[in-house]
Formats: structure tokens, sequence, C-alpha cells
């Protein structure tokens, strides 16, 4: 049997077979949606991705013999040990196959690269943060997953257990249908909510959307200060977003909330891309683009991504209007569910509210922890 080997991504070619080893992971998984590549490479690309600014990054991968089996990313987020004070290196881009002494080896790989340069905590995953993907799937495997959620094979969680990491915290993804016992309830909510506030409510404005994202960063940072994990965005991280917002966001599913003429909250849905990426196996071009531009309609999903409300008006109900709005918006364009995530397992607020406009836990993920390494 050969050893296990595993090296930095030095070269294209190293990089390249990086990029595409997944393909041989979820060869015949139909669940699996392979990420778009010209995305992922700007996503790894030191000098245009932002979060590199304040962030160092090593590629590895795995070989047993000529084959290769698996592949990792250490990543040091500085801002976000900075921020909780700690020292976390991060594992992410995770991919291996159903071997211990593989994922050991990628594993080990990561904390020692981390411990070399001070860290003391192995964390992970994190594809590259938690702005980002994270997490592996625990439960739910039964359905692709939504735009910007990870997936994985259920081995993965074994596999880490294997290696020593332990449950660091779990995350819950809930599912929102057209017809919800809650509808009578929440409208009564929503009813009393506007007979007593003065929110106003605008979509957003597409022609200023550096000025939009901006906003919203600031209500974001507010709004999820305190929570778990939580770094915040960037102005240049959030130019960054808003290339993204542009290209794909439905502009009428991204509402803010105004009291006195000031944005104090926001509501984001995506449409869920992801139900025609699936097609595209990768390849944006040539073809790919006019295949994503002309079935933009036949999407039926959508993924409510992020609330943000400032903490001076997190108690006033604010939270069911965005959501009562986002949901009408979503119902006349013709969506026919949503997913809302991800939420923190601990969050009780937020996954009562969830669960009070019928949402209802399909999806698990769980981030795995080493401390010490």
């Amino acid at each position: 049997m050969a050893q296990i080997e595993v090296s930095q991504v030095r070269n294209n070619k190293d990089f390249k077979a990086f990029l595409l080893f997944p393909w041989k992971i979820y060869e015949n998984d139909p669940n699996w949606v392979p990420p778009l590549l010209i995305e992922m490479k700007e996503k790894l690309n030191r000098r245009k991705n932002p979060f590199f600014e304040h962030a160092e990054m090593e590629l590895f991968l795995a070989r047993e013999g000529e084959e290769k089996v698996g592949r990792i990313a250490a990543i040091i987020d500085h801002r976000h040990n900075e921020y909780h004070r700690e020292k976390v290196v991060f594992f992410g881009l995770y991919e291996s196959v159903n071997d211990p002494e593989v994922a050991r080896a990628l594993l080990e790989t990561v904390a020692a690269w981390g411990k070399e340069r001070g860290m003391d905590t192995l964390r992970g995953p994190m594809n590259l943060s938690m702005n980002d993907e994270c997490a592996f799937l625990l439960e739910g495997f039964d359905r692709p997953p939504v735009i910007m959620m990870p997936y994985n094979p259920p081995y993965y969680n074994e596999l880490m257990e294997k290696s020593g990491l332990t449950k660091a915290k779990d995350l819950y993804a809930f599912l929102m249908t057209r017809d919800h016992e809650t509808m009578e309830k929440v409208q009564a909510v929503i009813e009393k909510v506007r007979q007593s506030t003065s929110f106003s409510l605008r979509t957003v404005n597409m022609k200023k959307v550096y000025e939009e994202t901006r906003k919203i960063a600031y209500i974001y940072n507010q709004a999820w200060s305190k929570n778990w994990g939580f770094v915040p965005w960037t102005e240049k991280e959030m130019d960054f977003m808003a290339r993204r917002l542009k290209a794909f966001a439905d502009p009428e599913l991204v509402i803010f909330a105004l009291h006195e003429g000031r944005e104090v909250g926001f509501a984001l849905g995506l449409p869920n891309y992801n139900e025609i990426i699936k097609d595209l196996n990768g390849r944006l071009f040539p073809f790919g683009i006019f295949k994503l531009l002309f079935n933009r309609k036949r999407i039926k999903g959508m993924r409510a991504t992020v609330f943000g409300v400032l903490p001076q008006v997190q108690h006033t109900g604010l939270a069911y209007l965005l959501y009562d709005e986002l949901e009408r918006r979503a119902k006349a364009k013709g969506y026919q569910w949503a997913e809302t995530s991800w939420q923190l397992e601990d969050n009780e607020a937020i996954n009562r509210f969830t669960t009070s406009i019928g949402g209802r836990i399909y999806k698990k993920y769980r981030i795995y922890e080493k401390r010490p390494i």
C-alpha cells in the first residue's frame, strides 16, 4: 500500500488538479451541484478577493502513489482572530476519499501549518469564512444544496470524528413553502406591527449598488456583531459582494426598511441558481452563460440568506414586516419555496421567529474543531 503524501499546491497543474478533484468524489451523486470554476478561481485569487487583505491561505493535495485522494485549504483569518481573541487556523475546501488515514493526513497538515504560525485551535470547514460557505452537511442528504450552501458525502462527518475533531457548532436550514399553518397568526402580528410603528419599505436601487451594499454592510455588522463566529465585512469585501449581487440578485428580493428616512433593516433573497447551475458542470463559457440567462425563469426556489435589523429596532416586529414583504414578492414572481439559512443552533430568538412564520428545520450542518492542536 502506497504511503499518503500531502504537498502544497505550487503550480498551475496542481491548482487545476485541486479545482477538479471534487468531480472524482461526486461523480455518481445526483444531488451534487458542480461549482462554477470561474467563480472558484476568482474566490481563491489572492489579488482579486479582498478577503486576503486580512487572511492568508495555503492549498494542499493528498496523493497515494500517483492517485490524488484528497484536498484541503489552510486559512488564518487575522480579522477573525483579532475580533474573537482566538488563535484559530481554519481548514476549508475539504474533499477526500473515504479513508480515515487520508483525512488525518490532511487535517494534521493544516494543524501543523497553523501551529508554526502560533495558532492553537483547528476549526472548519470554512470556504473561506463564516461569511461564505461553511460547515459540513450533517442531515438532509436527500436534496441538492441551495445557492452558496455546502454539500458533502455523509462519511465526511465520520472522518472528522475519527481524526479527533469534535462539534464546535451546528447550523440549521429551514424550509418555507407557499402555504403554511401559521399564515393567519403571522398576518395578525404583521397588522399589529403596521398599526403601532412607522416603518416604510423600499426596493434596492441597483443603479447605486455599491452605495446600497455599504448600507447592507453597516446594518449587517451592527445586527450580527454578537453572533458566534461573526466577522465584520470590510468595505472592499462588500464591493466584491456587490459585483456578485449585480450579476445574480433579483432586485425585487432585496428590501430595505426605513424609519424616519434612515435604513434600519434589510432582507435579502437570492434566486436558487443551483437549480440551473447543476447542468453546467462547472463551465460558464462558452455556452453556459446563455443557458444561465435563458433558464432563469425556471427557478422555483429562493434562499433567504440574510435578515438584518439594527439593535435599536430589533424588538419592534420589523423582522415580520420584512419577511412578509419578501414572501409576497417571491410568490408574485412564481417562487414555490424558500430556504432560510443558515442559522445558529443556539440563536433561539431567530429560530423561534423562523418557526413562527412557517419554517421547519430540514437540514443541519456541523462545524468541527480540535483544541489544542
